[in-house]
């Protein structure tokens, strides 16, 4: 059964690089075999002290003949001989340099003493700071992510120069991965709230101030942007003028409340601190009694949009903008739009939706026509936050049981192609579900003279899931392959409980095939934010040392987190090599010992 197992015949057939010829036939082995129920046998083998075919992955007839040799000496009888098969297999050692030599083609090679890569989503602060790719490749950053859902395409380009110049300036070789956005399934933009500004001191306990609240003022002509955060004021008028440091600016703010603010740093932004709650609007009053100058406080972002939800409530989910994002009391229902039309009309009675990396979820109760002529689905919250909680624009939406008709490269991933070939060692493909979506980028990346570029296809579907095999399959048309385990996606999809299970078995089956993975999400996600650990973080970035690379995502101590990535990564390589225990010896108990 497993020696006649040709997966050219599936699903996922078409052309196959020469590269992949033996790691092809593998995976169709190790699919074969896997499909049996084998514990029984293990135990069997076990007992005789045979090989229980429990890391048989990378070379699967290998492992078999081995085996049956083995018990037909313990028979007595005469051994098989290993390749009278015929077929193409890896024997030992062989299939294990397969994956080694790919993950070196598409990834580079491993740095001296940690066969783990490490990739790092750049921040888009790197565009504009070349010193931030200075500090992320002195680091250890050995690949870095350029994600297309964000920024454009001058931002992208610049962050590759800073990237490219950095590597070059230290002798390394560092590649750049350009992960395109794919099909946007999101929350679409709600109603703004107030354009108010609430600046809120720390205090203990005991409600005595132990941090003041900050804020920085600026002139008309150097109105802050986006970046410069909520905390950023307009002020019109002349009190700027003449400030100096520990000057009081008194107001009387949005409740009627009267409150100062020192000033602290004078610059292009003036800092004040407050150890009172002040409440400020457009319009608010500041004056300088050391100087007599007064001002207002100007134009204001209003806070983004937001709808209420908690479970039993109703949700109208429609596509594009909503008509109306408040609720109906009467029925108890909130609208909140989709920017994905083709999504709201593949929906079911029944399927599952979940909203916001899986905060909230519920259950589709009806589809039709609204009063506005446009399909919707009425959902039925079953889960959320207890108390409930806020649901924002552009949070991710999640159909677990929805096939989307939709391809994975959207009309933008095509629209930035071009440049995104010009300036990736690597592309990854968001939201693959089907062997024709990887055909598809396949084609384009061809008709654009970059079939010779690396290709990492990003598992984040139930769908992807099922459909590996012939994904991976079909993958193999192109010479550099990957695969990404986008764990935050897959885990809403399938369900937390389901995560362990399935990032184990991918990583099994792209070890069949010979493939690299990529453990990415959420590794060391709050080192990189605040700069402390969880301890259960630490135990996964230990386990992810059996993948080829281990993504990290940006954050204020990305540069401590990749020094405890790779310092964990380092300490683990002499343990563990994929599901191999190594048995180095321990010195941990030598002192006590002796």
């Amino acid at each position: 059964m497993v020696v006649a197992a040709d997966i050219e015949r599936g699903p996922g057939a078409g052309t196959l690089h020469a590269a992949h010829e033996a790691s092809a036939a593998n995976l169709a082995h190790f699919v074969a075999l896997r499909s049996e129920d084998l514990r029984g046998l293990q135990d069997e083998l076990a007992e005789l002290g045979l090989s229980s075919l429990g890391r048989c992955e990378a070379h699967v007839i290998a492992t078999l003949d081995a085996v049956r040799r083995a018990l037909a000496a313990l028979a007595g009888g005469v051994p098989p001989a290993p390749d009278e098969h015929g077929c193409r297999a890896p024997g030992f050692g062989e299939g294990q340099g397969l994956l080694e030599r790919k993950a070196d083609e598409l990834l580079g090679a491993a740095t001296p003493g940690r066969p783990t890569r490490i990739m790092v989503t750049m921040p888009s602060d790197a565009a504009d700071d070349p010193r931030v790719a200075d500090e992320l490749v002195d680091a250890g950053m050995d690949i870095a992510r350029i994600n297309c859902a964000h920024d454009d395409a001058e931002a992208w380009s610049r962050m590759a120069a800073s990237v490219r110049a950095a590597a070059l300036a230290r002798g390394r070789d560092v590649r750049v991965m350009m992960d395109l956005a794919g099909p946007k399934l999101r929350t679409s933009s709600m109603a703004p709230g107030p354009a108010v500004i609430r600046l809120k001191p720390e205090r203990d306990a005991f409600g005595k101030v132990v941090a003041p609240a900050t804020a920085r003022l600026c002139s008309a002509a150097d109105r802050p942007t986006d970046d410069d955060g909520p905390t950023s004021v307009c002020v019109e008028g002349d009190v700027l003028d003449d400030l100096v440091p520990d000057d009081v600016l008194h107001l009387v703010d949005a409740r009627g409340k009267r409150r100062s603010m020192r000033v602290g740093f004078v610059g292009a932004q003036v800092e004040v601190s407050t150890h009172g709650t002040v409440y400020l609007v457009e319009g608010t009053e500041l004056r300088n009694l050391r100087t007599g100058t007064n001002g207002v406080v100007g134009p204001l972002r209003p806070a983004a949009g937001h709808v209420e939800l908690d479970v039993g409530r109703l949700v109208d989910l429609v596509a594009g903008e909503p008509l109306d994002t408040g609720d109906d009391p009467a029925a108890d229902v909130v609208t909140i739009g989709c920017t994905l039309p083709e999504a709201i009309g593949a929906l079911q009675v029944g399927h599952r939706v979940y909203v916001d990396d899986g905060a909230f979820g519920g259950r589709v109760e009806s589809v039709g026509i609204g009063a506005d002529g446009r399909p919707h689905a009425r959902i039925r919250v079953t889960g959320g936050p207890p108390g409930g909680g806020k649901v924002r624009a552009e949070k991710g939406i999640n159909l677990p049981d929805t096939d989307v008709p939709v391809p994975a490269l959207s009309a933008d991933d095509l629209r930035s192609l071009d440049q995104v070939v010009a300036l990736a060692d690597i592309v990854a493909l968001s939201f693959v579900r089907t062997p024709h979506d990887v055909r598809m980028l396949q084609e384009e990346l061809a008709a654009r003279g970059a079939g010779h570029l690396g290709l990492v296809l990003k598992i984040e579907t139930v769908q992807a899931f099922r459909a590996l095999p012939e994904l991976l399959r079909a993958a193999m048309a192109t010479r550099s392959v990957g695969v990404m385990i986008a764990r935050g996606d897959l885990a809403v999809e399938a369900g937390y409980e389901r995560l362990a299970e399935l990032q184990e078995e991918i990583l099994w089956l792209c070890e069949a095939a010979h493939l690299p993975v990529i453990w990415a999400t959420e590794v060391l996600d709050r080192l990189a934010k605040t700069g402390r650990p969880s301890r259960s973080e630490i135990t996964d970035a230990a386990m992810s040392e059996r993948a080829e690379c281990v993504m990290l995502n940006k954050g204020r101590h990305i540069v401590q987190a990749i020094a405890t990535l790779d310092d964990i990564l380092r300490r683990m390589a002499e343990h563990q090599s994929k599901k191999r225990q190594l048995l180095r010896p321990l010195r941990s108990w030598a002192d006590a010992a002796g």
